[in-house]
């Protein structure tokens, strides 16, 4: 039997291969190991999607490339979900999370990383996935009763709908009883103050330490 690093060692290999069935059976070799399937995520998934981003922003990889090892990576996280959702069955619930990626942008990578770490910290996590309409977010709100709602933009030209998600929460008369996260590249902690957002999320160990300081 392969050892954790080693298996970990595939995981990392599967999402830099951009290999969806490779990623889904290093995941169940994992838990066929016990290996913790956190460490499987952040030392093996995450790190590779972490050395994707660097290589997109160097400008060796291209948007396709970072599609498709999101691709892989959420592949092997389907197979790693009940093993996950039982971990955080042992804890209660932290809060309800909405996120998406911001309508007009159709990079994922980082909202992605940020939704399974959130799982792991125990939130109760609602995916809107990208390219994600500003009322949806309104919706997905009212429907899950959500205690926070966060949105992703990777480019300037999509960060300024961010704004729209404060103005539709209002107009909605939820905002005062939602917290508004925001993230990605362009984002900053002077862009949430000024648009009214109550945090910032610089990366997902960020996110995952202020939410759990205010839950």
């Amino acid at each position: 039997m392969a050892t954790k690093e080693e298996i970990i060692s595939k995981a990392k290999a599967a999402i830099l291969d951009f290999d969806d069935e490779a990623a889904a059976a290093a995941a169940q070799e994992g838990l066929d190991a016990d290996v913790d399937p956190v460490d499987l995520i952040q030392d093996g998934f995450t790190a590779a999607m972490n050395e994707v981003g660097d290589q997109f922003e160097a400008g060796t990889l291209f948007l396709p490339h970072v599609i498709a090892a999101s691709e892989a990576m959420s592949a092997g996280v389907a197979v790693l979900t009940p093993a996950l959702e039982a971990k955080g069955a042992e804890t209660a619930s932290k809060g309800t999370i909405v996120i998406g990626t911001i309508e007009g942008d159709i990079h994922s990578i980082g909202k992605d990383i940020v939704a399974t770490m959130l799982k792991i910290a125990g939130f109760k996590v609602v995916d809107l996935g990208r390219d994600v309409a500003i009322g949806k977010y309104v919706e997905a709100v009212k429907a899950n009763s959500a205690d926070v709602v966060a949105s992703s933009a990777l480019m300037t030209t999509t960060m300024v709908s961010q704004i729209q998600i404060e103005e539709q929460l209002k107009e909605a008369g939820v905002r005062d009883s939602v917290k508004t996260m925001v993230g990605g590249a362009p984002v900053t902690q002077d862009w949430a103050t000024k648009i009214g957002a109550d945090v910032y999320g610089e990366n997902a160990t960020d996110v995952v330490s202020k939410l759990n300081a205010m839950f």
